[in-house]
């Protein structure tokens, strides 16, 4: 058993290893399921199997112990410097292989269940949430706001909150489900939205803008100052980052291919959009440089992860941690 431990480590290590340095994309949902079965099962064959068979062979080493003993007596032999304890200690050890696995199911089920049901942490890799969202912002996601679903699959069985405008979502990249994306909620099922010259209207009317004091939201990176607006959707009011001198070409009315895109018509200005039932349409608060719903289409109500709502930590600016709209 300590051989095949030593092996499913390996292929562990192997298979993180090849995750961190991009050579394939990992699931870390699926592998905390295989790493609960794996150790349910070591914790299970401890607890019913290797712990009463030591127990047994403590319990046969105190019973030779007091045999020996009493011989000895027997033979007027009383004082016996024989300590038994450390002997008894070895035998009732774990063994390093069950240490690391039965002794880690409580710890990674904690994990699992926690991460599965209630709230996960996210990193965010891009600047297409700037100014609300920055890069390297840690992040945590609701799992049950819309609703609790079956850890891997993402099925659905519990239903909760349905998607409002304005929610900040975390959900699977329609394109390729192994990838999490962030976005902000713009349209809802049947809504007809429209995105033309920078200007975002939803059921025909415009959602104002109010641009925020000069000089604009500064980007670190870049160094550079960008016009900063403040927008209402729904109940919720946050900035968003429009640059009229970096609107950003749409191609030609055939030029995009996604689900439902005869729901969508294009031209040089922008694009508009009625929303198909189960469907959401999602954008990014920094509109001219985000990869949203403008370009690959929908994303399906299956592909929700959860609603992000509070940063717990930055490395590079503890100040950012706290809630957000």
């Amino acid at each position: 058993m300590g051989y095949l431990t030593g092996v499913l480590y390996g292929v562990l290590a192997f298979y993180l290893g090849g995750w961190y340095l991009g050579k394939w994309t990992g699931n870390f949902s699926l592998l905390l399921f295989i790493l609960s079965v794996v150790t349910l099962a070591y914790w299970l064959a401890e607890r019913f199997h290797f712990a009463p068979r030591r127990l047994v062979a403590a319990r046969a080493l105190e019973e030779q112990d007091t045999a020996r003993r009493a011989q000895l007596a027997a033979q007027g032999i009383s004082k016996i410097d024989t300590d038994l304890e450390p002997a008894r200690e070895r035998l009732l050890m774990q063994p390093w292989w069950l240490d690391w696995t039965a002794g880690l199911f409580p710890v990674i089920l904690a994990v699992f269940l926690l991460r599965s049901f209630l709230f996960e942490p996210f990193k965010i890799p891009s600047g297409s949430m700037i100014p609300t969202l920055l890069v390297g912002d840690l992040i945590l996601v609701n799992k049950y706001h819309y609703g609790v679903r079956l850890p891997v699959i993402n099925k659905k069985i519990i239903p909760n909150n349905n998607p409002k405008r304005g929610d900040v979502m975390v959900f699977r990249f329609p394109r390729d489900p192994s990838i999490d994306y962030i976005k902000r909620v713009v349209g809802l099922p049947g809504d007809e939205v429209s995105f033309r010259n920078q200007k975002l209207s939803i059921n025909g009317q415009e959602v104002p803008l109010e641009a925020m004091p000069a000089p604009g939201f500064y980007d670190e990176d870049s160094l550079r100052y960008f016009p900063e607006f403040k927008e209402k959707l729904g109940d919720v009011e946050h900035r968003i980052l429009v640059n009229p001198q970096a609107q950003r070409p749409f191609g030609a009315d055939g030029a995009y291919t996604f689900p439902f895109r005869e729901n969508c018509r294009y031209s040089a200005e922008g694009v508009s959009c009625r929303v198909p039932e189960g469907h959401y349409f999602m954008m990014g608060d920094n509109r001219d440089n985000s990869e949203d719903s403008r370009y690959w289409g929908f994303v399906p109500d299956e592909n929700i992860v959860g609603r992000a709502f509070f940063v717990w930590m930055n490395f590079g600016n503890p100040k950012r941690i706290g809630s957000f709209h």
